[in-house]
């Protein structure tokens, strides 16, 4: 393998002057600079990159800490999170806090010890110290999906109010009043927003959400099938199961089908995070779909500005309702939801 050395004796040049064109330093000369690229390509020269980032206190590495590698959801948004770090010449190290926050810090713990340039994260809760550390140790960080209230980090993620309050009206219109929700863990901010917009939504029809029609969830296929089972146990069951996010929604089918109900029939079945499985169910799933490729690619965009010096935005994009059959849709209403 070629060293700095063997271009330097290639180029006819000194190492020092290979390290500047290496560095993009402006005090070499065209020729000198054309000398030496031509000397890296003919030698198949590969810098050190842990040496050049001891050099120059940057490794173009990015971190990032989902919630849950195991929900497409997350897998999808750390898939765009890589292919525009790559674009714009970053690379990413992933941590899976599988929705604990002791694992979460784990991860920021051991990528802010491995020196990386900025870190995106999706928080498991609302009080890290570590991450709140690390903020103000002025670690360029993003917040991904989720975020900290109060925190003055850079946020990009999906408003659904708008989409909530869709999947209500269609709700409304074909004919339901019970509705009831599988809700997220309370300590993160979506699994708030997800319930708050739900009760407003309902309100503006003149419906309640009862607290009977209220259930905890964790994001986990588990707790759907657990409060599903609550649901169709009550004497008077709801005629609608919304799930705050696409797993819970994956165990509140398993729950109805255990009991061998049929959805729509039955009772119907509406999710929050649309994902490809639910094209594929019997009946497909009717869900809020957020625009997970472009949250990806706008947060590494936003942290990348930030590790430059520039100033980072917070992102707000707009997730959208998908209407299939799994609450009463026909056919025909189908094609022109989803179209």
């Amino acid at each position: 393998m070629a060293s700095i050395k063997d271009v330097a004796a290639e180029a006819g040049v000194s190492v020092a002057t290979v390290s500047r064109v290496l560095n993009d330093h402006p005090s070499v000369s065209a020729e000198a600079r054309a000398r030496v690229l031509a000397a890296v390509q003919n030698l198949g020269y590969r810098p050190n990159a842990v040496a050049r980032s001891l050099r120059t206190d940057q490794t173009h590495t990015l971190g990032l800490v989902i919630s849950d590698v195991m929900n497409p959801y997350f897998t999808e948004l750390a898939r765009s999170v890589e292919e525009e770090a790559r674009a714009l010449g970053y690379s990413v190290i992933i941590g899976n806090a599988d929705e604990r926050p002791d694992l979460q810090d784990h991860h920021v713990r051991n990528l802010l010890d491995r020196r990386i340039d900025g870190l995106l994260v999706s928080p498991t809760d609302g009080g890290s110290p570590l991450m709140l550390d690390a903020v103000r140790a002025g670690t360029p960080m993003v917040f991904v999906d989720r975020w900290i209230p109060g925190v003055d980090v850079p946020v990009v993620r999906a408003d659904g109010r708008t989409a909530v309050r869709d999947l209500v009206a269609h709700l409304h219109g074909l004919g339901h009043r019970r509705l009831a929700i599988i809700a997220g863990p309370a300590a993160t901010t979506t699994g708030r927003e997800r319930v708050e917009a739900f009760r407003e939504a309902l309100a503006t029809y003149g419906l309640e959400l009862p607290d009977a029609y209220t259930g905890q969830g964790d994001f986990q296929a588990e707790s759907g099938r657990r409060v599903t089972e609550g649901f169709l146990d009550l004497p008077v069951p709801p005629e609608v199961v919304f799930a705050a996010d696409n797993l819970m929604a994956l165990g509140a089918l398993d729950a109805v089908r255990a009991r061998g109900l049929r959805i729509p029939d039955d009772i119907a079945l509406a999710a929050f995070d649309d994902i490809r499985w639910f094209v594929h169910t019997d009946p497909p799933i009717t869900a809020v779909a957020q625009p997970t490729g472009e949250l990806g690619r706008a947060a590494v965009r936003a942290l990348v500005d930030r590790i430059e010096g520039r100033p980072g935005e917070s992102v707000t994009l707009p997730a959208r309702l998908v209407v299939r059959r799994s609450c009463g849709a026909n056919p025909t209403s189908v094609q022109r939801s989803t179209s």
